[in-house]
């Protein structure tokens, strides 16, 4: 048990050796392996080498061809089971293998480094719009201000602390708030978790790690996984926006529609740059949305051009200066429950249907 930067007792996960089964803290880079969406633990360099080594001879687990292990690419866990390629051909063949396997959730992060963009009520109505459309939706807080769920009315026992730095599990910690959207909130500890992040040697893939790429849902069968996951990113350069950013595979970037916020948007786009450079991971740019945008304004106008120049169809369609957006969160309800005519509710829908057109079909699922 170790006492985090706030007092507060932790626990702090272990992990079990992928080889020798001996349970231990990982502390090296080395110690944790991405195999096919799954992590990998070793707890020694001896046992890394016998990781690699493997039998020797073996079977690829695709073609059936009797070969020797010779690369690390030739071994991986899919699905908690070990599976051996003869080549880079086979091994990209093995998802195939699978078609009725349960698809990972679509990860969203809402993100920019300029406040004051609207990137929480994009998060909260994103999320809500999508939930009505079908998808079963987990939002997370990832700004330790909290203001997800101050937005929706609503304080979780449990946090993304929690799960960060004692691994309680997504299911446990999140909060249903509407039919098919849960929450995952934050507060204040959030601070003692970047510390946490920055002390452990795959400090940027925390979050996947935990979460996983598929999410089990707070109140369901055991089987039952998210279909989207929704991340409500801090203004900041942070490792926690890091880790969210390493977990998503997409990003929407909300761009006030004045000068400074587009200047803004050069450090957005360096900074997923970075994420598919430096972090190996391969994020993308889904859209830019301008917000704020008031059509009697010329500063506005201009900004909308320029965005359409630079971004052409990832340019998304414009979310309008609107008072009814600024009062929902007053009554702690979205934008479409708390003035489902307004122009908010109207661009919502609009942005909420041109991201839901990227996902795949929503399964369909009996009432009740």
């Amino acid at each position: 048990m170790e006492i985090g930067s706030e007092g507060h007792e932790t626990t702090e996960p272990r992990s079990t050796c992928e080889v020798c089964q001996r349970s231990f803290q990982p502390r090296f880079r080395y110690q944790v392996r991405e195999e096919e969406g799954r992590y990998v633990y070793i707890c020694s360099q001896v046992c890394q080498r016998r990781l690699l080594s493997g039998p020797g001879r073996c079977e690829c687990s695709v073609c059936g061809t009797d070969f020797e292990l010779e690369y690390p690419f030739q071994a991986v866990v899919h699905d908690g089971v070990r599976a051996y390629f003869c080549t880079t051909e086979c091994r990209s063949r093995l998802k195939s293998l699978r078609p009725d396997a349960p698809r990972p959730a679509r990860r969203i992060a809402v993100f920019n480094h300029k406040g004051g963009t609207g990137k929480t009520t994009t998060a909260v109505n994103l999320a809500a719009g999508l939930a009505e459309a079908g998808r079963r939706v987990l939002l997370i807080d990832c700004d330790g201000q909290g203001n997800v769920g101050a937005s929706l009315g609503i304080r979780g026992e449990k946090t993304l602390y929690h799960v960060l730095v004692q691994g309680v599990s997504a299911a446990e910690a999140a909060v249903p708030v509407r039919h098919n959207l849960d929450v995952l909130t934050s507060n204040e500890l959030l601070a003692s978790a970047e510390l946490y992040l920055a002390q452990r040697p795959n400090r940027d893939r925390i979050l996947r790690e935990r979460l996983g790429d598929r999410v089990l849902m707070a109140d369901g069968p055991d089987t039952e996984g998210y279909d989207v996951v929704v991340l409500d990113c801090a203004p900041a350069l942070s490792l926690m926006n890091q880790n969210a950013l390493v977990y998503a595979d997409g990003v929407v970037v909300p761009v006030a529609c004045d000068y400074l916020s587009l200047i803004g948007v050069k450090q957005v786009l360096k900074t997923i740059k970075g994420v598919r450079e430096h972090l190996r991971h391969d994020v993308r740019l889904l859209g830019v949305l301008p917000t704020f945008f008031d059509v009697r304004n010329r500063i506005s106008n201009d900004a909308l051009k320029a965005l359409h120049k630079r971004f052409g169809e990832r340019a998304l369609p414009p979310v309008r200066i609107n008072t009814k957006l600024r009062e929902a969160p007053s009554a702690r309800q979205t934008i479409f429950e708390y003035a489902p005519e307004s122009h908010g509710a109207s661009d919502y829908s609009r942005l909420v249907q041109t991201l839901d057109e990227t996902l795949a079909p929503a399964p369909v699922r009996m009432a009740g």
